[in-house]
């Protein structure tokens, strides 16, 4: 049965282009590997909505933290069996944002800390409820938010479909982010954490996933 590996970081941080190098080194060291990003934007109907409201429709939805969190939530919990699929025929399956994020930023959208009420809830909710697998261990990329907002801007204006919702362009909201997921990397929250300061993993962070 394959671990899941949860990659999580500021928009704009350089997930993806991590993701795909660390495919890269665990394919050398003989895993098989599988990758999966959250939202499932296109595939999922509550992703979509969020999308959607993150842009300005839907009403006041986007108001609600805890509307849109459970949208978030929803979209996973609808990947359930995809994911035990995923695991079931490979050694490692990589996530590009998954429980963490709902749980950072929206503790961090209220102004709470990684200990308070609303990623108590989180966690009560994804993994207790709704039953989703725990992450084997977990990854916060954990560059400078000034450059994780300069990459989402220029992304904005290089790739189509990839225009920057209200979470992205609010600069405070990204740093009280950062600051939930580092806390949250400190307590080891449901799995141990690496918090990485550069997008090159080079065969030791491999070999740390590997176990």
């Amino acid at each position: 049965m394959g671990e899941l590996i949860a990659l999580e970081g500021l928009d704009g941080a350089g997930k993806r282009t991590l993701t795909a190098k660390l495919v890269v080194e665990l394919e050398a060291a003989g895993a098989r590997v599988a990758t999966l990003a959250f939202p499932r934007y296109g595939e999922s109907i509550h992703a979509d909505i969020a999308a959607e409201a993150l842009r300005g429709q839907h009403g006041d939805l986007a108001a609600s933290v805890h509307g849109m969190a459970m949208l978030f939530a929803l979209d996973r919990a609808a990947a359930k069996s995809h994911l035990s699929r995923l695991c079931s025929d490979n050694d490692v399956v990589i996530l590009d944002r998954y429980v963490a994020s709902n749980a950072a930023y929206g503790a961090a959208r209220l102004r709470e800390n990684s200990d308070g009420p609303f990623v108590q809830w989180i966690e009560n909710l994804e993994f207790g409820r709704f039953r989703l697998p725990l992450p084997a261990r977990q990854m916060f990329l954990g560059v400078p938010v000034e450059l994780a907002q300069r990459r989402a801007a220029g992304r904005e204006g290089t790739e189509p479909g990839r225009e920057r919702d209200i979470f992205e362009r609010d600069g405070d909201l990204q740093r009280r982010t950062a600051n939930v997921y580092s806390a949250l990397a400190a307590a080891a929250w449901v799995s141990p954490w690496r918090v990485l300061t550069a997008t090159d993993p080079g065969a030791e962070l491999a070999q740390w996933i590997l176990g």
